[in-house]
């Protein structure tokens, strides 16, 4: 996946470094950025260009401010041998966002890499494809809570569609489940002798380790047959009764072994902003749920919980994160401890299981993005530890503090959230400007 870059000069102006920085970045971003052959400013750019480059930027856009303007692709500059801009960019990036062309700048290498693979994404998106197993949405366990969820919706699947290129299929999470009942028991115990490595609680019976080889084998099924996937979900909490496992090993297993994302509860919006952010970041993402200390009972009595952990300093700016009776669902090499467990929930199979995660302390952010998909919201936070709560539904959480609790509350766009380890703001920012998100 790489980005397919136009560089740009100056006609009247253009020096012999051009071709010099042109060469740099070759070389330097062979990996994430394909050179086509360079075009004058104010040239017709080739169709095939995901950006302009600019591998120097002179005085005369002082006087080109109007050609700047009829680009209609993002402008990347690289001017310095680093991979960022010079410092001599400021007056004229100044001068052309005044007359309403804004460009990309990275500041660091790190950037420019995030902004070409960002770039290609954003083309390779129409591509994508999502397979979601569910029947009847909402009307399984907990209708009340589960008619509320917007990424059921097709006014949701089409905006996804519109905005990132994603196409989403569904498939019968019912017949998924007979054909779990189909997989030959050989079948089922090669695939478990696989996983010898595979961290599991000895709480965990055999019959459920074999429910969850069948839950996966029968994925890989489908899979033969709907081809290259991008995403995966299930609506596995609400039509949980038409199998007797759930899809946590599987998601795990897929995507160790082939590099295909998840998503809890068949929840779709969420798997596009992971799939957005892992493909351009390059670093762990997982979904869990927010329970803000602000809510008070609202949000202890749904994990059964007598009270939230006891926080000394700004208690009002902490939110606890929780999913399934745990951290929530990640694959193994994202995380600093991974177990598969027994379940929690209720309305889950006995024969069913969850995976008991963490992540390392320290700083992370939450990401989502808006169900109109034109704003992404990010909080840097700081991960402080984790708490257990024996016979709830809440049996390793994490404590999360986050800048401004309040604000959190009127603003934030949903229960699911996105959280990666480490702050990402910068690069964030970037990825903003390539898909026309405003960040709040």
């Amino acid at each position: 996946m790489k980005a397919k870059l136009v560089p740009v000069f100056f006609p009247r102006d253009c020096t012999e470094k051009f071709s010099l920085q042109t060469g740099h970045i070759k070389e330097k971003l062979a990996d994430c950025a394909e050179l086509l052959e360079p075009v004058g400013l104010g040239e017709t750019l080739p169709a095939e260009a995901d950006a302009v480059l600019l591998p120097e930027i002179l005085g005369e856009a002082y006087e080109r401010s109007d050609e700047f303007a009829q680009i209609s692709i993002p402008i990347l500059v690289l001017t310095s041998e680093f991979m960022t801009i010079s410092m001599w960019d400021w007056e004229i990036m100044n001068f052309l966002r005044g007359k309403g062309v804004s460009v990309l700048a990275p500041y660091h290498e790190s950037q420019a890499r995030v902004a070409c693979r960002a770039l290609a994404l954003r083309k390779s998106m129409a591509a994508a494809r999502f397979l979601v197993f569910q029947d009847n949405p909402g009307e399984g366990f907990q209708p009340e809570i589960f008619k509320c969820f917007y990424w059921w919706t097709d006014e949701c699947t089409k905006i996804i569609r519109e905005r990132l290129g994603i196409t989403i299929t569904r498939k019968s999470l019912k017949d998924l489940g007979k054909t779990q009942r189909t997989i030959p028991q050989e079948a089922v115990l090669e695939e478990l002798s696989s996983w010898k490595d595979l961290p599991v609680s000895e709480e965990l019976t055999e019959e459920a380790k074999q429910a969850a080889a069948r839950y996966y084998l029968s994925v890989k099924q489908e899979l033969a047959e709907f081809g290259a996937a991008g995403g995966i979900g299930a609506n596995c909490l609400n039509e949980s009764h038409f199998s007797s496992s759930t899809p946590c090993i599987a998601w795990n297993l897929l995507f160790e072994r082939e590099g295909i994302l998840w998503a809890c509860e068949g929840d779709t919006l969420s798997l596009a902003v992971k799939y957005l952010l892992h493909h351009t970041l390059q670093i762990p993402v997982m979904m869990t749920n927010i329970y803000p200390f602000l809510m008070g009972m609202a949000a202890l009595k749904h994990e059964r919980i007598p009270s939230f952990p006891e926080i000394i300093d700004e208690p009002e700016n902490h939110i606890l994160l929780a999913h399934c009776g745990f951290f929530g669902l990640a694959p193994r090499s994202f995380c600093s401890s991974w177990k598969a467990v027994p379940p929690v929930l209720g309305i889950v199979d006995k024969k069913a299981h969850a995976l008991d995660v963490r992540f390392p302390e320290g700083p992370v952010t939450m990401v989502k993005i808006d169900g109109a998909l034109k704003h992404m919201m990010v909080i840097e936070g700081e991960l402080k530890g984790y708490m257990q709560y024996p016979g709830s539904d809440c049996r390793n959480g994490a404590v999360m503090k986050v800048p401004d609790g309040h604000s959190l509350m009127k603003q934030v766009y949903s229960h699911h959230q996105i959280l990666m380890p480490g702050h990402h703001r910068p690069y964030l920012e970037l990825i903003c400007r390539v898909f026309g998100f405003e960040m709040e």
